[in-house]
């Protein structure tokens, strides 16, 4: 049976069906309606993809499956990771499958691909996940069926298909109340905890700790500036992906290489929020809450004894 181990090792110690992380690569994570809402969930995944291989130096017709996370899939079009896949130059002929297990979709996608490394079915598998919140449509459920007299209403498909619980009939929000409740998190606690981790996010980002692992997007008029989808430029870290986007004609190229939400941390102003699901005595806001988000990551995972054939 193949193992996974969590850090690296020198190759006498990697066993053939053991599972190697040799790809790494996401995008900056986007603000909703933010920089990358421009983008669909498939070309989010399609840059991560195609950079987490280069990274990897594993020529994209050399896998053999893909599994890739989505939730928002409603007007994406038919398979979301086939078209996530084909767009990062992997050929049609790989498996590809969307997996859906909400906010465990891209663990759960790494999970089924590191399996089939260890059962044998596969040597070089991609997994990850992708989402564009800022592009989940507005549905009219009723349409199909006549709009007759009287008014039409809309269902928010983000909050409909991602977060809303079906069985309590609630939003995840009230979900999260209830958990504060059952294990005696105060609004204190958590707003700690959340000032804590932005604290952290911004100290790694400042540092540079998260350069490594970001596919910077720059937006331009028309990508022509190279005949590739990755462009170099002087002291890049890596390689910047280069999407042809409406900016504008005369405007300059717009570069997106840092998560969004960070800029917007106010510790003084995260402590006054609202209870955003629980009127009395609520204690999950906007601001200690999981924010809305656009975004995709990819990971390169291959057999041990495939990642020495390679060299990799």
């Amino acid at each position: 049976a193949g193992r996974s181990r969590g850090a690296a090792m020198g190759s006498e110690n990697i066993g053939p069906r053991d599972v190697c992380v040799v790809g790494v690569a996401r995008t900056p994570m986007g603000g909703f309606l933010g920089a990358l809402s421009s983008l669909s969930a498939t070309k989010l995944g399609s840059v991560a993809i195609e950079a987490a291989l280069k990274r990897a130096n594993v020529d994209p017709s050399l896998v053999q499956e893909v599994f890739f996370g989505n939730v928002l899939s409603a007007n994406l079009g038919q398979a979301p990771a086939r078209q996530a896949a084909l767009g990062a130059g992997i050929p049609n002929t790989v498996v590809c499958t969307t997996v859906n297990k909400v906010c465990a979709s891209g663990m759960k996608a790494t999970m089924f691909a590191a399996q089939s490394i260890q059962l044998g079915s596969n040597d070089i598998v991609v997994a990850g996940g992708m989402e564009s919140m800022s592009n989940a449509p507005k549905y009219i459920a009723e349409a199909r069926k006549g709009s007759r007299f009287g008014h039409d209403s809309l269902v928010d498909g983000m909050l409909k298909d991602g977060l809303w619980d079906v069985y309590g009939d609630c939003a995840m929000g009230v979900c999260a109340e209830l958990c504060a409740d059952n294990h005696a998190l105060t609004r204190e606690d958590q707003d700690a905890f959340a000032i804590q981790s932005n604290e952290r996010g911004i100290a790694a980002r400042d540092s540079g700790a998260f350069a490594w692992e970001i596919v910077p997007v720059i937006f331009c008029l028309f990508a022509n500036i190279s005949n590739h989808s990755f462009i170099c430029f002087p002291n890049a870290l890596c390689p910047i992906y280069q999407v042809e986007v409406p900016v504008g004609r005369g405007k300059q190229p717009v570069l997106v290489e840092k998560d969004e939400s960070l800029d917007r941390f106010d510790p003084a102003k995260l402590r006054k929020l609202r209870p955003s699901f629980k009127e009395n005595a609520g204690t999950v806001t906007a601001g200690n809450a999981s924010s809305i988000s656009d975004g995709a990551a990819a990971l390169v995972l291959v057999s041990g004894q495939k990642a020495q054939e390679l060299g990799l």
